[in-house]
């Protein structure tokens, strides 16, 4: 029996989870002692059920599934034993004895910060998570997101252009893509990135898969950039992961009346760094050399120079009717104005006939 063969025998015993398999190896030393155990031996650190599942084996074909992922040069296993093991991630609270990896390994080990935030993200949070990523990217440094729609699927996009490059750790098999619109975006991701899970092959995406995917990002990187959250986004999971792995905490602050912001304001209070440019978060990380970043690309805010908005027209929604009579414009002109304003990015148009600034 391989190494590899010893590791997933575990991995796929019904009932075994992390926990579990970590305490098999505290107290047998490897997965092929552990297997060698009796069922009386196993129980010493396995509750009764789980040690008899163990002796019974497991369905020898989904073995074989596995072992021919395996044979694909792109693919591999990471586990506990391996001298590549990020200590990032061996240092945080529970890390995961076992990782399915697709793609380039190696990016596990580098300096990273995880960025997460709402899946019904507004344009202007995604416009920030790919602005933030990029530069982060720009600057060598690896953006860690968990592939869900929204701000996660702009964060990966915008670190793709840098060197930095992204890896999704995700709540499925790594045979699944979910949500299935980022089929494109996942392969993109296998090719210049990597997609990490703990879960097997066929796993499926419960709603329970992804806390405990929350606590692997917050373990790999060194702080986590909330861009929107509402109060009761899973972002806020990743954000409590972070700060418990001792990981520092990051927030963009948005529109009072905005509910994707509630989260990340409540952040802001309970002590994360407000951040509205990548050097607030490139600050914290004084021992990385920064000679990629094009400072030019550090902040959305610099990039243009500010055309005449509308008066009354801010980063808060407003109505046509309350932008006409706040600027003495007549609406039929006011239209005109903020099409053209729409098209250059300055202004993003709401449900309901409402505007706002988007830089």
């Amino acid at each position: 029996m391989t190494e590899h063969e010893a590791w997933l025998r575990l991995t796929l015993t019904p009932g075994l989870g992390p926990a579990y398999l970590l305490a098999l190896l505290r107290q047998f030393g490897s997965p092929e002692d552990s297997l060698a155990q009796s069922e009386l031996s196993l129980v010493r650190a396995v509750p009764a059920k789980v040690a008899k599942a163990i002796k019974q084996g497991i369905d020898e074909q989904w073995l074989a599934q596995h072992l021919q992922w395996l044979e694909d040069p792109a693919n591999s296993l990471m586990t506990l034993a391996d001298t590549d093991y990020p200590p990032q991630l061996l240092e945080s609270p529970a890390p995961p004895p076992l990782l399915f990896v697709k793609g380039k390994r190696h990016l596990l080990s580098r300096t990273a910060i995880g960025v997460v935030g709402s899946r019904h993200a507004t344009t202007s949070g995604m416009d920030n998570a790919r602005a933030f990523s990029k530069a982060l990217s720009d600057a060598g440094i690896t953006v860690i997101s968990g592939l869900a729609a929204g701000i996660d699927t702009t964060a990966h996009e915008g670190a793709l252009s840098g060197p930095g490059s992204t890896i999704a750790v995700v709540g499925t098999g790594l045979d699944r893509v979910y949500p299935a619109r980022n089929r494109d975006l996942a392969h993109k991701i296998a090719v210049s990135g990597a997609i990490v899970s703990e879960y097997p092959l066929g796993s499926e995406p419960l709603p329970g898969h992804f806390p405990q995917r929350n606590r692997i990002i917050a373990g790999l990187a060194k702080g986590c950039l909330v861009v929107e959250a509402t109060l009761g986004s899973g972002s806020l999971i990743t954000a409590k992961e972070a700060l418990e792995a001792g990981r520092d905490v990051f927030a963009i602050p948005g529109s009072i009346h905005a509910p994707q912001s509630k989260g990340c304001h409540q952040l802001i209070k309970s002590g994360a760094k407000l951040v509205d440019d990548v050097a607030d978060i490139l600050s914290e990380l004084p021992n990385l050399e920064h000679a990629n970043l094009d400072q030019s690309s550090a902040s959305s805010r610099q990039v243009d120079v500010a055309p005449a908005l509308p008066a009354g027209l801010d980063f808060d929604p407003v109505d046509l009717d309350t932008l006409s009579l706040r600027s003495g414009v007549t609406m039929t002109a006011l239209i005109g104005e903020l099409l053209q304003l729409e098209l250059s990015g300055w202004v993003e148009s709401l449900p309901g006939g409402r505007y706002r600034r988007r830089k």
